[in-house]
C-alpha cells in the first residue's frame, strides 16, 4: 500500500515541505495500534504514540532527481516493542501536532519487523520510483 498521504502531497505544493531541505525522519509503526488513514492524517500526531516502534534520526543523502524522493538507507538502534509492519516518514518540526506526514510504506526490505533489542535496516527499493514519485 505505499503511498502519499495528501496532507504531505499538499505540503509539498503549497511549499512547505521541502523534501532536499527539511528534517524528514522515519518511524516504524506497529499497525496493530494505528490505520492509516492517508486522506485526513496530517501529522505525527495522529499515530499513536503507543504506535510508534522507533524513530531514526534525519534521514540523510537525500535527492530528488526527475520528482522521485530518494536517501540513503537507514538504521533504527537498538530496537524492541511492538512489531512495525510499516514506516512513515514526517517533517520533524520538533513537535509531534506539527510533524507534516509525508508517506507511509510497507513493502521496504526490513518489513515487517519483529523487535529483538537489536538494529533494524530499512531499505529503500532501488527500482525507478525510489522511496517515492511525486
Amino acid at each position: 500500500m505505499n503511498t502519499l498521504y495528501d496532507k504531505g502531497l499538499e505540503g509539498f505544493l503549497d511549499g512547505s515541505l521541502n523534501w532536499a531541505a527539511d528534517n524528514v525522519k522515519a518511524v516504524l509503526v506497529d499497525t496493530g495500534a494505528y490505520t492509516p488513514n492517508t486522506a485526513t492524517h496530517a501529522n505525527l500526531s495522529d499515530i499513536p504514540s503507543g504506535a510508534r516502534v522507533a524513530t531514526s534520526g534525519n534521514l540523510t543523502g537525500k535527492t530528488v532527481t526527475g520528482g522521485v524522493a530518494d536517501a540513503a538507507d537507514i538504521t533504527f538502534t537498538g530496537v524492541s516493542g511492538a512489531s512495525a509492519e510499516c514506516v512513515v516518514l514526517y517533517k520533524d518540526t520538533g513537535t509531534a501536532g506539527t510533524s507534516r506526514l509525508i508517506a507511509f510504506i510497507d513493502t521496504a526490505s526490513g518489513l515487517p519487523v519483529t523487535p529483538n533489542t537489536g538494529n533494524v535496516t530499512i531499505t529503500w527499493s532501488n527500482a525507478s520510483n525510489r522511496i517515492f514519485k511525486l
